[in-house]
């Protein structure tokens, strides 16, 4: 059974693996992609997932555009230093990509409507989107998702963005907040378990050789230019972490992660700005058993590289 997902991400080099894997595994349907500002501006990132879905072969699947900025109004940061300029390390989508048609919000109620109670959001980038459901549709909008697998947050280690927090939940803290308030059946995969989930440039030449896939003629290049940003940050390491791809492989491998349920709530202003708190102490505080999230703890690594080398080696893929 393949599990119906409408995907929010911000290509970006990992959200770009995410993109293709979602593609590649016949677990996944994936059903629409909503894509706005964060790892770039919003129109290239529309312009990245377009050329992602064209190449695979899927324009059939909906691009939904997304925020231009988070709630708050600031301004936006971006890191083509880890990303590129374009949000595909060196790669720049051909020009050819042209009068990509873009839904705006109202395709996701529709979406919604159309699985009725069959659909899984995952969500890899800001948050803002998913909030602003909220916002202009009140609180029981998304009641009819079963759940959220969201790529957010950092428990008991560092954050990336500052020393508290994670780049998901910093950048729209407010939306962050709204989200872990209001939705339910929350996943969550923070930087705790998605650091660790690295690809090495092994794995990844031995994938840019052999893979059969249409997307082989990107995985090396943009794989490498993201490595190499990490060796600039984080020295030493060894590969390079594939977080949003996390949350999408824990969906169709149950077994992958370990979660436990707490409350988890996002500071929204001030130093500590986009920090994820919960309560780890042996007796946390009781609270409603509506407002539990699971919080990814610990995960399977090994089957983590391997999963991901498996599908980006199958020589069929979902074409409509």
């Amino acid at each position: 059974m393949a599990y119906n997902v409408l995907l929010f991400a911000d290509p970006g080099v990992d959200d770009s693996f995410a993109i293709m894997y979602a593609l590649l595994n016949p677990k996944i349907n994936l059903v629409g992609v909503v894509s706005g500002y964060g790892n770039t501006p919003k129109e290239q990132s529309i312009r990245n997932t377009a050329y992602l879905l064209s190449l695979g072969g899927r324009e059939d699947i909906p691009i939904i555009g997304g925020a231009a900025g988070p709630l708050s109004g600031e301004l936006v940061q971006y890191y083509p230093e880890i990303h590129g300029k374009e949000g595909l390390g060196p790669i720049k989508p051909p020009d050819t990509l042209k009068n990509v048609k873009v839904f705006d919000f109202n395709k996701i109620l529709e979406i919604i409507k159309q699985y009725n109670g069959n659909l899984i959001i995952v969500s890899v980038g800001r948050l803002t989107e998913l909030a602003l459901m909220f916002i202009l549709y009140g609180d029981n909008v998304l009641k009819d998702v079963s759940a959220f697998y969201i790529m957010g947050g950092a428990f008991l280690v560092p954050g990336n963005i500052t020393s508290e927090a994670e780049a998901n939940f910093f950048v729209d803290p407010i939306a962050a907040y709204t989200v872990m308030e209001k939705a339910h059946n929350i996943y969550l995969h923070p930087l705790n378990i998605t650091n660790k989930a690295i690809i090495t440039p092994e794995i990844i030449n031995y994938l840019s050789e052999n893979s059969p896939t249409p997307f082989k003629p990107l995985i090396k290049p943009a794989f490498d230019y993201y490595f190499n940003a990490y060796q600039t940050n984080v020295p030493g390491i060894k590969g390079a972490p594939l977080h949003d791809v996390v949350p999408l492989m824990a969906l169709t491998n149950p077994d992958l992660v370990k979660y436990i349920p707490r409350r988890v709530r996002v500071e929204q202003f001030g130093n500590a700005k986009g920090k994820s708190i919960a309560d780890f102490r042996p007796k946390p505080d009781k609270e409603p058993i509506e407002s539990l999230d699971y919080i990814g703890m610990e995960a399977n690594i090994q089957k983590f590289a391997q999963n991901f080398t498996d599908t980006f080696l199958r020589g069929e893929f979902q074409k409509e």
